[in-house]
């Protein structure tokens, strides 16, 4: 039998990790390439990709290549995949964590719901959902022949419950109504390839709670007290999560939504 450390290995094997040079997505990445693996690091933002793959690369067992992209382009969503392969030699993982987030600067978006836009959604709708499953469509064939084929969405729990506006008040925050329907997207999404894809690719999905990001501290009082556990996230809580659905830990686990969330949709 393997133990704990092997089968949480991910010695050898190849990451395509969308959003890779934003907050959660450095994280997992650190977590990929401290488990072993090499990452290809997908943004739309062309410098800090290239310096998140630079940091990765010199960080610890694994390493990490730079593969700047729009989300919002079919073509260039679909050639990355075809990239990530070539350039690291085949393809085992792919976690699909850009998005639209509720500080998204984007006309028709962060702004009350009578005044959210219907390019805004379309917008929203194509990087958060669309391109997962563009992702997943393109990415299929070189998954399956891995033999360690893992797909992990990060979703959120606004794709599971509705949101407290009462958070929102007084603070130039907003939750715009796309976000939680293509975040909940997301979850049926990955119940559907799950069944899909098997048995040769598991597909999983991990749902955050609220993550902290230097947001109003009347926001954060306010999320706190509404937290069992009393904090909001880390990007660094993520990481085990994330290991597990794409790791040999989790060999019998797909079509599962596993929310990180402190609690907060426990009542």
């Amino acid at each position: 039998m393997r133990t704990v450390a092997e089968l949480m290995s991910l010695s050898g094997r190849k990451a395509l990790l969308t959003g890779g040079a934003g907050n959660i997505g450095r994280a997992i990445g650190e977590a990929l390439v401290e488990m072993g693996a090499t990452v290809a690091v997908l943004d739309v933002d062309e410098a800090a990709c290239r310096k998140t793959a630079s940091e990765l690369s010199g960080s610890k067992s694994g390493g990490a290549v730079a593969l700047p992209c729009d989300l919002a382009d079919e073509h260039a969503t679909r050639a990355s995949v075809a990239s990530a392969v070539e350039r690291l030699g085949g393809l085992d993982i792919l976690i699909h964590c850009a998005g639209f987030v509720g500080t998204t600067s984007y006309p028709g978006w962060a702004v009350p719901f009578g005044d959210q836009t219907v390019d805004a959604w379309d917008a929203a709708m194509r990087v958060n959902l669309t391109s997962a499953f563009m992702l997943s469509q393109s990415a299929h064939r070189p998954l399956a022949a891995s033999g360690h084929g893992a797909i992990c969405f990060i979703s959120s729990i606004y794709g599971i419950v509705g949101p407290d506006m009462r958070l929102y008040e007084g603070t130039t925050m907003a939750n715009p109504v796309a976000y939680g329907a293509s975040k909940g997207g997301l979850i049926q999404l990955t119940r559907y390839l799950a069944t899909l894809m098997g048995p040769a690719v598991r597909v999983n999905c991990v749902s955050p709670g609220g993550i902290f990001a230097d947001q109003p501290e009347v926001f954060v009082s306010r999320y706190e007290r509404r937290t069992p556990l009393g904090r909001m996230g880390a990007a660094d809580d993520l990481k085990g999560s994330v290991v597990y659905l794409v790791s040999d830990l989790s060999a019998y686990v797909t079509g599962h939504n596993l929310v990180v969330d402190g609690g907060w949709t426990a009542w």
